[in-house]
């Protein structure tokens, strides 16, 4: 699913999506609505989800708002959507912050790798999958730095410390790629 959940609606309009876009917070909204609701904030720092209130650093048209580049009003839209990425995708955020789209980044990059119409580039699929046979042979092998077998319980703390590591990296590298791709040269 590329697009917004059927019979949902913009919950600032209220009305049927136009231009849909998804925020970090996997929340759906109208490119437009969204963009107006930055333009009443402060124009220095991104917009607070009408919704959640967290932070939206990143705005991810759906594909069928993609396809739109040729309408004027669309594209317009589209192009200050780019530059809200470029703005703000691309800022260092906290540790917590990046937990929370964790969720987001890593559903999204699942369904990019399983479709074979997407086109993720060779380089970062292959980085991909690199950290994760890494993780898994680490996780899965009896060379631990704290050893579950001396330690028990917290012997699986540097196990879970080195999964975490690798979504974060993986989340970190996707988002790039997200940012790259929706927020312009």
């Amino acid at each position: 699913m590329d697009g917004p959940p059927a019979n949902d609606c913009c919950s600032i309009c209220h009305g049927n999506f136009h231009l849909p876009h998804q925020a970090n917070c996997s929340h759906w909204y109208c490119g437009n609505c969204i963009l107006e609701v930055w333009n009443h904030g402060s124009a220095l720092q991104p917009c607070k989800c009408p919704l959640c209130r967290r932070q939206i650093t990143l705005l991810v048209p759906s594909q069928a708002s993609y396809q739109q580049v040729h309408d004027p009003e669309a594209s317009g839209i589209l192009n200050r959507i780019q530059a809200y990425n470029r703005l703000f995708g691309s800022q260092s955020t906290g540790l917590g912050q990046r937990l929370q789209d964790l969720p987001f980044l890593l559903k999204r990059l699942f369904r990019e790798l399983m479709d074979p119409q997407r086109s993720l580039p060779f380089v970062i699929r292959a980085r991909v999958f690199l950290a994760l046979i890494s993780t898994a042979i680490y996780v899965l092998s009896p060379v631990d730095i704290i050893p579950e077998a001396l330690f028990g319980v917290l012997g699986l703390l540097d196990d879970v410390i080195i999964a975490l590591i690798f979504f974060l990296h993986v989340g970190t590298l996707y988002r790039a790629i997200l940012v790259r791709r929706y927020g312009g040269p």
